[in-house]
Protein backbone atom coordinates (compact mmCIF):
# COMPACT_ATOMS: atom_id res chain seq x y z
CA UNK A 1 0.00 0.00 0.00
CA UNK A 2 1.54 3.38 -1.29
CA UNK A 3 0.30 6.44 0.71
CA UNK A 4 0.35 9.55 -2.02
CA UNK A 5 0.43 12.45 -1.10
CA UNK A 6 -0.62 14.07 -4.44
CA UNK A 7 -3.28 11.71 -5.60
CA UNK A 8 -2.80 11.64 -9.24
CA UNK A 9 -5.66 11.88 -11.51
CA UNK A 10 -4.46 10.05 -14.15
CA UNK A 11 -3.73 6.83 -11.61
CA UNK A 12 -7.44 7.41 -10.36
CA UNK A 13 -8.72 6.90 -14.14
CA UNK A 14 -6.08 4.12 -15.13
CA UNK A 15 -7.66 2.06 -11.73
CA UNK A 16 -11.10 2.47 -11.04
CA UNK A 17 -12.51 4.53 -14.57
CA UNK A 18 -13.42 7.84 -15.61
CA UNK A 19 -16.93 7.03 -13.81
CA UNK A 20 -15.40 7.25 -10.67
CA UNK A 21 -13.59 10.66 -11.17
CA UNK A 22 -16.87 12.26 -12.99
CA UNK A 23 -18.64 11.53 -10.01
CA UNK A 24 -16.10 13.40 -7.73
CA UNK A 25 -16.75 16.03 -9.24
CA UNK A 26 -20.33 16.47 -9.50
CA UNK A 27 -22.15 18.97 -8.04
CA UNK A 28 -25.34 17.57 -6.87
CA UNK A 29 -27.02 21.02 -5.55
CA UNK A 30 -26.51 22.11 -8.93
CA UNK A 31 -27.49 19.91 -10.75
CA UNK A 32 -30.71 18.94 -8.85
CA UNK A 33 -31.29 22.48 -9.02
CA UNK A 34 -30.63 22.95 -12.64
CA UNK A 35 -32.48 19.94 -13.39
CA UNK A 36 -31.70 20.01 -17.09
CA UNK A 37 -30.46 16.26 -18.01
CA UNK A 38 -27.24 17.22 -17.31
CA UNK A 39 -24.56 16.34 -14.80
CA UNK A 40 -23.22 19.47 -13.48
CA UNK A 41 -19.68 19.41 -12.05
CA UNK A 42 -18.27 22.04 -9.15
CA UNK A 43 -16.68 25.03 -10.55
CA UNK A 44 -13.29 26.25 -9.67
CA UNK A 45 -14.54 29.52 -7.51
CA UNK A 46 -10.97 31.04 -7.55
CA UNK A 47 -8.87 33.06 -10.20
CA UNK A 48 -5.34 30.71 -9.58
CA UNK A 49 -5.88 28.96 -13.22
CA UNK A 50 -7.05 30.89 -15.49
CA UNK A 51 -3.74 31.89 -16.80
CA UNK A 52 -4.25 28.05 -18.40
CA UNK A 53 -6.97 29.35 -20.74
CA UNK A 54 -10.09 28.01 -21.57
CA UNK A 55 -12.05 26.09 -18.99
CA UNK A 56 -10.14 27.32 -16.12
CA UNK A 57 -12.26 30.54 -15.32
CA UNK A 58 -13.22 31.07 -12.13
CA UNK A 59 -16.79 30.49 -13.12
CA UNK A 60 -15.84 27.03 -15.05
CA UNK A 61 -16.89 23.78 -13.92
CA UNK A 62 -14.05 21.42 -13.41
CA UNK A 63 -14.17 19.25 -16.45
CA UNK A 64 -11.95 15.73 -16.09
CA UNK A 65 -10.50 16.74 -19.55
CA UNK A 66 -8.94 19.76 -17.64
CA UNK A 67 -7.06 17.86 -15.15
CA UNK A 68 -6.07 14.74 -16.52
CA UNK A 69 -3.77 13.82 -19.46
CA UNK A 70 -1.00 16.29 -20.27
CA UNK A 71 -2.66 18.80 -18.09
CA UNK A 72 -2.26 15.68 -14.72
CA UNK A 73 -0.71 18.07 -12.49
CA UNK A 74 -3.03 21.09 -12.94
CA UNK A 75 -4.30 20.47 -9.09
CA UNK A 76 -1.93 19.67 -6.20
CA UNK A 77 -1.98 20.01 -2.83
CA UNK A 78 -1.53 23.45 -0.99
CA UNK A 79 2.13 22.50 0.34
CA UNK A 80 3.14 21.51 -3.29
CA UNK A 81 2.14 24.75 -4.84
CA UNK A 82 4.46 27.63 -5.37
CA UNK A 83 4.43 30.17 -2.04
CA UNK A 84 3.57 32.96 -4.03
CA UNK A 85 0.26 30.97 -4.74
CA UNK A 86 -0.42 30.24 -1.17
CA UNK A 87 0.12 33.66 -0.22
CA UNK A 88 -2.18 34.89 -2.49
CA UNK A 89 -4.52 32.67 -1.50
CA UNK A 90 -4.26 33.27 1.87
CA UNK A 91 -4.23 37.36 1.22
CA UNK A 92 -8.01 36.47 -0.75
CA UNK A 93 -9.43 33.89 0.85
CA UNK A 94 -7.82 33.50 4.18
CA UNK A 95 -6.66 30.07 3.63
CA UNK A 96 -4.89 29.22 5.99
CA UNK A 97 -4.52 25.57 6.71
CA UNK A 98 -4.89 23.38 9.99
CA UNK A 99 -1.52 20.98 11.08
CA UNK A 100 -2.08 17.70 12.03
CA UNK A 101 -0.90 17.60 15.55
CA UNK A 102 -3.58 20.70 15.68
CA UNK A 103 -5.94 18.54 14.37
CA UNK A 104 -5.34 15.70 16.65
CA UNK A 105 -6.07 17.98 19.86
CA UNK A 106 -9.13 19.33 18.53
CA UNK A 107 -10.44 15.83 17.97
CA UNK A 108 -9.13 14.10 20.99
CA UNK A 109 -11.23 17.45 22.92
CA UNK A 110 -14.19 15.83 21.55
CA UNK A 111 -13.56 12.53 21.48
CA UNK A 112 -13.10 12.85 25.26
CA UNK A 113 -16.94 13.55 25.48
CA UNK A 114 -17.70 9.88 24.07
CA UNK A 115 -15.08 8.30 25.87
CA UNK A 116 -14.47 9.95 28.88
CA UNK A 117 -10.68 9.90 28.88
CA UNK A 118 -8.21 12.05 26.55
CA UNK A 119 -6.30 8.94 25.54
CA UNK A 120 -8.34 6.64 23.78
CA UNK A 121 -6.90 6.66 20.83
CA UNK A 122 -3.07 8.59 21.10
CA UNK A 123 -0.88 10.30 23.27
CA UNK A 124 0.25 13.67 22.85
CA UNK A 125 3.72 14.11 23.39
CA UNK A 126 6.84 16.26 22.22
CA UNK A 127 6.97 20.35 22.77
CA UNK A 128 3.51 22.30 22.67
CA UNK A 129 1.88 18.54 21.92
CA UNK A 130 3.16 18.74 18.66
CA UNK A 131 3.43 14.93 17.89
CA UNK A 132 1.68 11.73 19.17
CA UNK A 133 2.03 8.10 20.40
CA UNK A 134 -0.59 5.89 19.10
CA UNK A 135 -2.46 3.82 21.10
CA UNK A 136 -1.65 -0.07 19.53
CA UNK A 137 -4.00 -1.64 21.37
CA UNK A 138 -7.97 -2.52 20.26
CA UNK A 139 -9.30 0.64 21.44
CA UNK A 140 -11.93 0.28 24.60
CA UNK A 141 -15.76 1.49 24.47
CA UNK A 142 -17.01 2.83 27.30
CA UNK A 143 -19.70 1.12 29.37
CA UNK A 144 -22.90 1.40 28.11
CA UNK A 145 -22.02 2.41 24.41
CA UNK A 146 -21.09 0.33 21.36
CA UNK A 147 -18.13 0.37 18.53
CA UNK A 148 -21.38 0.56 16.48
CA UNK A 149 -22.50 4.53 18.22
CA UNK A 150 -18.60 5.84 17.72
CA UNK A 151 -18.69 4.85 14.20
CA UNK A 152 -23.26 6.65 13.88
CA UNK A 153 -21.58 9.95 15.44
CA UNK A 154 -22.15 12.74 13.21
CA UNK A 155 -18.98 14.84 12.15
CA UNK A 156 -18.96 18.32 10.46
CA UNK A 157 -15.47 20.14 9.00
CA UNK A 158 -16.73 23.06 8.16
CA UNK A 159 -14.20 25.26 5.47
CA UNK A 160 -12.55 22.19 5.33
CA UNK A 161 -9.73 22.84 2.85
CA UNK A 162 -8.28 19.21 1.85
CA UNK A 163 -10.43 18.08 5.01
CA UNK A 164 -7.41 17.20 7.67
CA UNK A 165 -9.89 16.94 10.41
CA UNK A 166 -11.50 13.84 8.56
CA UNK A 167 -8.76 12.15 7.37
CA UNK A 168 -5.08 13.15 7.68
CA UNK A 169 -3.19 10.77 4.71
CA UNK A 170 -0.66 14.10 4.64
CA UNK A 171 -0.08 16.49 6.78
CA UNK A 172 -1.27 19.42 5.16
CA UNK A 173 1.33 22.03 6.13
CA UNK A 174 4.17 19.53 6.16
CA UNK A 175 3.32 17.36 3.16
CA UNK A 176 4.28 14.55 5.37
CA UNK A 177 2.54 10.92 4.69
CA UNK A 178 1.23 9.49 7.67
CA UNK A 179 0.23 6.03 8.15
CA UNK A 180 -2.48 4.52 7.92
CA UNK A 181 -2.15 3.31 11.75
CA UNK A 182 -1.09 7.02 12.99
CA UNK A 183 -4.29 8.75 11.46
CA UNK A 184 -6.50 11.31 13.61
CA UNK A 185 -9.08 12.37 11.46
CA UNK A 186 -12.38 11.76 12.77
CA UNK A 187 -12.95 9.48 9.75
CA UNK A 188 -9.72 7.84 9.84
CA UNK A 189 -10.93 6.60 13.63
CA UNK A 190 -14.03 5.73 12.45
CA UNK A 191 -12.94 3.11 10.33
CA UNK A 192 -10.16 2.08 12.88
CA UNK A 193 -13.17 1.53 14.96
CA UNK A 194 -14.61 -0.35 12.14
CA UNK A 195 -11.40 -2.04 11.45
CA UNK A 196 -11.16 -3.56 14.62
CA UNK A 197 -14.66 -4.81 15.17
CA UNK A 198 -15.53 -7.15 12.08
CA UNK A 199 -14.25 -9.71 10.45
CA UNK A 200 -16.11 -10.44 7.27
CA UNK A 201 -16.17 -7.88 4.44
CA UNK A 202 -20.20 -7.45 4.19
CA UNK A 203 -19.45 -6.57 7.74
CA UNK A 204 -16.83 -4.33 7.09
CA UNK A 205 -17.82 -2.48 4.18
CA UNK A 206 -21.68 -1.90 6.07
CA UNK A 207 -19.80 0.01 8.83
CA UNK A 208 -17.49 1.64 7.06
CA UNK A 209 -20.51 3.27 4.35
CA UNK A 210 -22.18 4.19 7.84
CA UNK A 211 -18.76 6.09 8.95
CA UNK A 212 -18.76 7.84 5.55
CA UNK A 213 -22.69 8.77 5.71
CA UNK A 214 -22.02 10.67 9.17
CA UNK A 215 -18.89 12.84 8.04
CA UNK A 216 -19.51 15.60 6.05
CA UNK A 217 -17.51 19.09 5.03
CA UNK A 218 -18.18 21.97 3.33
CA UNK A 219 -15.39 24.05 1.14
CA UNK A 220 -15.74 27.12 -1.33
CA UNK A 221 -12.90 26.35 -3.70
CA UNK A 222 -13.25 23.65 -6.39
CA UNK A 223 -9.49 22.71 -6.33
CA UNK A 224 -9.50 22.39 -2.28
CA UNK A 225 -12.86 20.43 -2.43
CA UNK A 226 -11.70 17.69 -5.55
CA UNK A 227 -8.31 16.98 -3.17
CA UNK A 228 -10.77 16.70 -0.10
CA UNK A 229 -13.00 13.97 -2.15
CA UNK A 230 -9.95 12.44 -3.44
CA UNK A 231 -8.26 12.05 -0.02
CA UNK A 232 -11.55 10.43 1.24
CA UNK A 233 -12.05 8.00 -1.27
CA UNK A 234 -8.17 6.92 -0.79
CA UNK A 235 -8.72 6.55 2.78
CA UNK A 236 -11.60 4.40 2.32
CA UNK A 237 -9.29 2.01 -0.27
CA UNK A 238 -6.21 2.62 1.50
CA UNK A 239 -8.50 1.15 4.60
CA UNK A 240 -9.86 -1.90 2.65
CA UNK A 241 -6.48 -2.84 1.61
CA UNK A 242 -5.12 -2.68 5.20
CA UNK A 243 -8.12 -5.06 6.32
CA UNK A 244 -8.19 -7.21 3.46
CA UNK A 245 -4.91 -7.40 1.48
CA UNK A 246 -6.36 -5.99 -1.72
CA UNK A 247 -8.02 -3.25 -3.46
CA UNK A 248 -11.20 -2.89 -3.65
CA UNK A 249 -13.31 -3.12 -6.75
CA UNK A 250 -15.06 -0.82 -8.98
CA UNK A 251 -18.80 -1.27 -7.33
CA UNK A 252 -17.26 -0.60 -3.98
CA UNK A 253 -15.45 2.31 -4.63
CA UNK A 254 -18.50 3.93 -7.06
CA UNK A 255 -20.54 3.25 -3.78
CA UNK A 256 -18.41 5.52 -1.38
CA UNK A 257 -17.39 8.01 -4.44
CA UNK A 258 -20.99 8.73 -4.51
CA UNK A 259 -21.73 9.47 -0.90
CA UNK A 260 -18.77 11.20 -0.81
CA UNK A 261 -20.49 13.79 -3.56
CA UNK A 262 -23.30 14.37 -1.52
CA UNK A 263 -21.60 14.74 1.68
CA UNK A 264 -18.42 16.76 0.76
CA UNK A 265 -19.82 19.93 -0.99
CA UNK A 266 -19.36 23.32 -2.62
CA UNK A 267 -20.48 26.17 -0.55
CA UNK A 268 -20.30 29.52 0.54
CA UNK A 269 -20.85 29.02 4.56
CA UNK A 270 -22.39 32.29 5.61
CA UNK A 271 -25.41 32.01 3.47
CA UNK A 272 -25.92 28.07 2.82
CA UNK A 273 -25.88 28.27 -1.05
CA UNK A 274 -23.52 27.52 -3.80
CA UNK A 275 -20.91 30.55 -4.27
CA UNK A 276 -21.94 33.76 -5.69
CA UNK A 277 -24.84 32.06 -6.64
CA UNK A 278 -27.18 34.90 -5.22
CA UNK A 279 -28.31 37.56 -7.81
CA UNK A 280 -30.36 41.22 -7.36
CA UNK A 281 -33.79 41.00 -7.81
CA UNK A 282 -35.84 42.80 -10.79
CA UNK A 283 -38.84 44.37 -10.70
CA UNK A 284 -40.47 47.07 -12.54
CA UNK A 285 -41.74 50.37 -10.84
CA UNK A 286 -45.11 52.26 -11.48
CA UNK A 287 -43.34 54.42 -14.28
CA UNK A 288 -42.34 51.01 -16.42
CA UNK A 289 -38.52 51.32 -14.90
CA UNK A 290 -36.37 48.41 -13.73
CA UNK A 291 -35.63 48.35 -10.36
CA UNK A 292 -33.06 46.21 -8.32
CA UNK A 293 -33.32 45.00 -5.24
CA UNK A 294 -30.53 42.78 -3.26
CA UNK A 295 -30.74 39.53 -2.48
CA UNK A 296 -33.28 39.40 0.39
CA UNK A 297 -30.61 36.99 2.31
CA UNK A 298 -27.67 39.29 1.62
CA UNK A 299 -29.84 41.98 2.56
CA UNK A 300 -30.90 41.37 5.99
CA UNK A 301 -28.41 38.46 6.58
CA UNK A 302 -30.53 35.75 7.04
CA UNK A 303 -29.39 32.41 5.85
CA UNK A 304 -32.86 31.19 4.82
CA UNK A 305 -33.79 33.99 2.98
CA UNK A 306 -30.66 33.83 0.36
CA UNK A 307 -32.27 33.42 -3.41
CA UNK A 308 -28.78 31.69 -4.56
CA UNK A 309 -28.45 28.19 -5.54
CA UNK A 310 -29.42 26.04 -2.17
CA UNK A 311 -27.18 23.66 -0.98
CA UNK A 312 -29.10 20.21 -0.65
CA UNK A 313 -28.03 17.45 1.86
CA UNK A 314 -29.14 13.81 1.33
CA UNK A 315 -30.71 12.38 4.16
CA UNK A 316 -29.55 8.50 3.07
CA UNK A 317 -32.36 6.41 5.91
CA UNK A 318 -34.71 7.92 3.20
CA UNK A 319 -33.12 9.38 0.20
CA UNK A 320 -34.66 12.69 0.42
CA UNK A 321 -33.11 16.17 -0.02
CA UNK A 322 -33.41 19.00 1.84
CA UNK A 323 -31.69 22.31 2.12
CA UNK A 324 -28.68 22.94 4.28
CA UNK A 325 -30.00 25.93 6.00
CA UNK A 326 -33.09 24.09 7.82
CA UNK A 327 -30.02 22.86 9.12
CA UNK A 328 -29.64 26.00 11.54
CA UNK A 329 -33.74 26.48 11.90
CA UNK A 330 -34.81 26.37 15.88
CA UNK A 331 -36.47 23.21 17.35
Amino acid sequence: MTNEVDIKENNLLEEYGQDILNILLTDRSVTAYKNDGTTHHIFWATHDYEHLGEGYSYYDEIQAERITGEHANVIMPRVMKKKSTQSKRVKKMAEVFTPSWVCNIMVNNIDEKFFGRRDAFNRETGEERRTWETFRGKIAIPEGKTWEDYVKLRWMEITCGEAPFMTSRYDTTTGRAIHIEDRIGFLDRKLRIVNENTCNREDWFDAAVTAYQTSRAYEWQGDNLLLARESLLYTFIDNYEYKFGERPDHELVREIADIISWNVWQMDGLKGVIPNSCHDVENRNLYGEIERTPCPGCKTNNIHNHNGIPVLLKAFSSGNTYPFHLLSKKR
